[in-house]
């Protein structure tokens, strides 16, 4: 009796799965949802030497997620977000109008849809129709800006394929970019992505074509074709990672073209990580600078963001930094040094220095100190900005 008891016991447990895995409703599905709340307060302080104003911001971001449990294969989610600055300390220049006086922090105050969409995934195929976060590859092109309190989504269709174990398939159409300046500035667009990975043992081989335009009225597409490598492997005991990238541009606008360049290698030793990287934005005869303007651009070229938009000239950005754990939590140092593509009387354009920590404080609480100090070269002022924030995710 005992042991027919025991053998039944891994059907139960795979009965009670199967349930949990698919519910048998609609409303079931709705009732099985999870809710997560994330919340994040930071202060941010940005001084250049021009004649803007010193700029302060303490804002509070919150964002609250429900998603549904799959039924059939169709699940969706809903979430909203809202930041604004807390305390009356809001001495900055917010992008959509206010206090221009001051330097810019990016973080207006907004309440908005910040994902809404429905999702089907069955077997090898995943589509999801509405809004939501779309981010490919190490966001270089295509990414969600998750650092400003208010981050970036799409509106369109993502629809992924996974035909074998290692390729991927990826397609996205977008009609409107929700940018990081709340909803006035947000762009609507016709935008063809397209990404096929495929896995190999040293790494992810990626090919690309982006093909953006956001007037239908106007001839203004930027397209872009590309492909990357970009993985890991061990030199005896010693692991390292490495990326590998290339991509070409075209501006229909204009009829200028633009090459872009990344090799980067790291390698860990005794918990610390070094990091090498040579990445170019190209340009075209020192009059067109290669643009990524769905990227999350503050994870690259420095964290005070002062290149954004890439110069006409194009942008040549050698990097080091060293990584690792202390005091129970993480820090990282970083170094650019910046200069032109097309030589110029122009092509000093300065370095930075970026360091960063942070530290989990139990299970859902996260504390986080950044600074970047930018020096000028023969463009822009000299910035510096610090970071302090507390968030919280439950």
């Amino acid at each position: 009796m005992k042991l027919r008891y025991l053998a039944t016991l891994p059907m139960l447990a795979l009965s009670t799965a199967a349930v949990a895995a698919e519910p048998a409703s609609l409303a079931d599905a709705v009732a099985q949802s999870t809710v997560k709340l994330d919340a994040r307060l930071r202060y941010e302080n940005v001084s250049q030497d021009n004649a803007l104003k010193d700029a302060d911001a303490l804002t509070l971001r919150t964002r609250l997620t429900m998603e549904t449990a799959a039924y059939q294969g169709f699940s969706a989610l809903v979430e909203f977000e809202d930041s604004r600055d807390a305390f009356g300390v809001n001495d900055y220049n917010d992008k959509i109008g206010n206090k221009p006086e001051y330097s810019v922090i990016a973080d207006p105050n907004t309440t908005e849809l910040d994902q809404a969409f429905l999702r089907y995934q069955r077997g090898m195929f995943k589509g999801t129709l509405g809004r939501q976060v779309v981010t490919l590859d190490n966001h270089r092109f295509v990414g969600h800006v998750g650092w400003r309190q208010d981050r970036q989504t799409f509106d369109g269709v993502n629809l992924l394929l996974t035909p074998a174990k290692d390729l991927t398939l990826n397609y996205v159409y977008i009609n409107q970019r929700n940018r990081i300046f709340a909803e006035e500035k947000d762009v609507d667009s016709q935008d063809h992505l397209v990404n096929i990975g495929y896995n190999t043992a040293f790494g992810k081989l990626s090919a690309y074509a982006y093909l953006l335009e956001v007037d239908n009225n106007t001839d203004n597409g930027l397209d872009t074709y590309g492909v990357r490598f970009a993985g890991g492997t061990k030199l005896g005991d010693l692991p390292v990672k490495y990326q590998l990238e290339y991509a070409t541009q075209e501006d229909d606008a204009s009829g200028y073209e633009a090459d872009y360049y990344l090799i980067e290698g790291a390698a860990t030793f005794a918990g610390l990580t070094a990091k090498l990287g040579y990445e170019v934005l190209g340009s075209d005869s020192g009059d067109y600078g290669f643009s990524t303007p769905l990227a999350t651009l503050h994870k690259f070229n420095g964290w005070a963001d002062m290149f954004l938009t890439t110069p006409k000239e194009g942008l040549v950005d050698l990097y080091g930094g060293v990584s690792g754990k202390a005091l129970g939590g993480k820090f990282a140092v970083i170094y650019h040094d910046f200069t032109a593509d097309e030589g110029t009387s122009a092509d000093d354009f300065g370095s930075e220095i970026d360091l960063s920590y942070t530290t989990k404080v139990a299970k859902h609480y996260t504390l986080g100190v950044k600074y970047a100090m930018y020096d000028a070269g023969d463009i822009k002022v000299d910035t510096d900005k610090l970071w302090l924030w507390a968030s919280a995710s439950f």
